[in-house]
């Protein structure tokens, strides 16, 4: 018994709960409800004409407006409710008097004891039901024709005082069971909110990055840990603490302050901001991401903001910006920097002398030397020629062996300072304990307008080769013997431009050549080899535009071009050819955002095993490049692409590079194949090279497979793969792939006027 009773006890709804700004809106509620019931028991008593309902309206006023008056003005919760509760229980009972006991009267006590439960406390709703059980009881006693309005409860008003009695009691046992179910659907809200609040709390305070709660006016609401230590603020903020108090102030004292920023935007923002700090004078670079906050009426209630201090970010970034403008190896202005530079330097409205310095017989130098004495001798170069030029000269390195200088003045000063860098290197350059002779080829030429810029260059580089070619050591002034040389690069360029300006697909195609299995004689894969098409229709071998992408730097934009277009192919055929190999220049993958590029595109086709595309790297064009080739090349690997070494042997150091490239293909250079079956020396070369390459875990792909002779030695030598007019020519995407659809047939359609070989069947 006495658990049930416990139980019992235990269910019953604990009462209170209510927050004291809810409670005190409740109580203003009760009280005017019951001081508006009182007004209208007072007009009701009015109207009627019996003596004795002006009696019951004084006693009204008496007893209810007391009531009233002592709800509005006593402390606390209790004491103002119970007289709240006293004052509805007159009010009722008065009303069922002037009624003289009408059974539609007593509804006003149900109607109270609802009301009363509002307050959600036991003490107004108690002496509530106290009260209407003694008023049904005493009054129907002592007056039961003003208490009930029927003979029967006029004869037996005691029974009838515990029928109405009951009544109430139900009606406030309902209401009780309505409570105790709202208070534990509360307890469950509330046991959700402060789930989430700790939670909240733990993402919030023990995440790593700073983060702060703004009100719209500025006043930093919370903060985490991070936040404070970043900005070194203490453990406890002041009262009232506003973002203006922080202890950093913007660098850029006319830009919005961050706050307005924040609270302009809409949902979220991204802004990056330059501050200093107060106590100490140092910089620092932040991003900051803005999260909006609104009530249900679109008010801005706070700003949830996170920092991110980006200053090494971006430091980095300007140090990058900084070897983009000057040469790794040198020192001296980067080819980027210097075709910035130049025609800032034409827009001085003085004639500029252009210089174009190429190193006599550098290689030689550089592979008999090694790599590092090349780079030393580029180093000692690079210094004296910095101290030839006349001040404010314009210096860089263009790549390789190749340098150029520019500087403001008439052609006859450009002439002399030519003269003079080949005066300073008629001494030896001091390379470690030895000396060394070098000796330079140049050319001049002298543009007049920023328009020139890219002329002059071009024009600069004409006459330099036009020196190299007469020996060497020597100085070539341009001249118009040179310009129909220069029309024809310039031609070049102007129609890869046009090219790359318009539909890329249409105006740079790839086409595809096949790479057969010497086992099955299957295409296995294929090399992409772009075209041009002209504007008249007419298709362009590489030969007729490469070389002035590779000179104007074209080659950066046409080579992204050709690996897209490269992508898009393996995707569109899926699995059934397994590769595709694309050349890339060393200009492309000396450009800091190669790799970059490269990541992104396989990322945008998710769906591509990486392994399938295969970068092929000309050996003798890396022989003379600064780039650390390897560390680039293993950043490709990373991302599981292969890497090709193409036209192997035709460099001076193949061996080197072999081991020193992390390659996966070796593409034997077509010198080697050309001839093989009646050449045995050729075959021990292959021989040795495709023993070399097994024990590397490196695969071999021979070029240039033209004679079914030379095909079957390739085949004895168990040379692995092989690509030639033997096997097809390069044809368009579409003419390729309708052919291997076919059953791997030869993609090849036939001698041709102008072949140099002979369009075989595959064996």
């Amino acid at each position: 018994m006495m658990t049930r009773t416990t139980a019992l006890l235990g269910w019953l709804p604990t009462g209170g709960g209510l927050r004291d700004e809810d409670w005190a809106g409740r109580h203003r509620l009760m009280t005017r409800l019951l001081a508006a019931s009182m007004a209208v028991l007072v007009i009701f008593g009015a109207l009627q004409d019996e003596l004795s309902a002006w009696n019951l309206t004084t006693w009204l006023l008496l007893l209810v407006l007391p009531c009233v008056v002592a709800a509005v003005r006593m402390p606390g919760r209790r004491l103002p409710s119970i007289f709240v509760s006293l004052g509805f229980t007159i009010a009722c009972a008065d009303f069922v008097a002037m009624t003289h006991g009408q059974t539609e009267a007593h509804f006003t006590f149900f109607i109270a004891v609802a009301a009363l439960a509002l307050y959600r406390d036991w003490a107004p709703f108690g002496v509530f039901l106290v009260a209407t059980t003694v008023h049904h009881g005493l009054f129907g006693l002592i007056d039961p024709e003003l208490t009930y309005g029927h003979h029967s409860a006029q004869t037996h008003p005691l029974f009838w005082a515990g029928v109405h009695g009951t009544a109430v009691l139900l009606a406030a046992g309902f209401q009780v069971i309505a409570w105790r179910l709202s208070e534990a659907e509360e307890h469950r809200a509330q046991q959700n909110l402060d789930e989430s609040q700790a939670q909240l709390t733990i993402a919030f305070d023990e995440t790593p990055v700073p983060m702060a709660m703004l009100s719209p006016e500025g006043r930093i609401v919370r903060t985490n840990a991070a936040y404070r230590s970043w900005l070194r603020l203490p453990e406890e903020l002041p009262a009232g603490f506003m973002v203006a108090d922080l202890p950093i102030e913007p660098v850029d004292e006319v830009a919005p302050r961050m706050l307005d920023v924040l609270v302009a935007e809409e949902g979220n923002s991204i802004n990056v901001r330059h501050y200093r700090r107060k106590d100490d004078g140092t910089t620092m670079w932040v991003e900051v991401h803005g999260t909006n906050l609104y009530d249900a009426r679109g008010e801005l209630r706070l700003i949830f903001v996170h920092c991110l201090d980006i200053t090494a970010n971006v430091r980095h970034q300007e140090e990058l910006r900084n070897q983009v403008r000057h040469d790794a190896l040198t020192g001296l202005l980067s080819r980027s920097a210097f075709e910035a530079d130049l025609p800032v330097l034409l827009d001085a409205g003085e004639p500029v002398n252009v210089i174009y310095i190429d190193v006599d017989r550098f290689k030689t130098i550089n592979d008999g030397s090694g790599h590092a004495a090349g780079d030393d001798l580029l180093r000692a170069l690079a210094a004296r020629l910095r101290s030839s030029v006349p001040a404010g000269s314009l210096v860089a390195r263009l790549g390789g062996d190749e340098f150029v200088v520019a500087l403001a003045a008439a052609p006859e000063t450009g002439a002399q300072a030519g003269y003079g860098i080949l005066a300073a290197f008629a001494e030896p350059l001091e390379l470690g304990d030895g000396h060394l002779q070098v000796s330079l080829s140049l050319g001049l030429a002298t543009g007049t307008s920023r328009a020139d810029a890219d002329d002059a260059v071009l024009a600069a580089d004409t006459a330099m080769y036009a020196a190299k070619r007469g020996g060497g050591n020597r100085m070539q002034i341009f001249s118009d013997d040179m310009r129909v040389k220069v029309r024809e690069r310039l031609a070049a360029e102007a129609r890869l431009r046009d090219a790359l300006a318009g539909d890329r697909d249409v105006t740079l195609p790839i086409w595809f050549q096949p790479i057969v299995s010497a086992a099955t004689g299957e295409i296995t894969g294929a090399e992409a080899l772009v075209r041009m098409r002209t504007a008249s229709g007419q298709i362009l071998a590489p030969g007729h535009f490469i070389p002035a992408a590779e000179e104007t730097g074209l080659i950066v934009p046409l080579g992204e071009h050709v690996l897209r277009l490269a992508v898009r192919h393996l995707v569109e055929w899926g699995d059934r050819l397994g590769y595709v190999s694309v050349n890339v220049s060393p200009r492309q993958l000396a450009e800091a955002d190669f790799v970059p590029m490269l990541a992104n595109l396989l990322a945008a086709n998710a769906g591509l095993d990486p392994s399938r595309l295969v970068v092929e790297i000309t050996e003798t064009a890396l022989l003379g490049s600064s780039l650390d080739v390897r560390e680039r090349l293993e950043m490709i690997k990373s991302l599981g692409v292969r890497i090709a070494l193409d036209d192997f042997g035709t460099g001076y150091s193949s061996l080197t590079w072999l081991q020193s490239v992390p390659a996966d293909v070796v593409k034997l250079d077509r010198s080697f194949v050309a001839g093989l079956a009646a050449d045995p020396r050729k075959a021990s070369i292959i021989q040795a090279v495709l023993w070399l390459a097994r024990s590397l875990g490196m695969s071999v792909v021979a070029e240039g497979v033209e004679d079914p002779a030379d095909w079957q030695a390739l085949r004895g030598l168990e040379c692995p793969s092989a690509q030639g007019y033997l096997f097809g020519r390069p044809q368009p995407a579409e003419e390729f792939w309708s052919a291997f659809q076919d059953g791997h047939d030869t993609l090849a359609t036939g001698r041709t006027d102008g072949d140099q070989a002979t369009a075989g069947a595959l064996v």
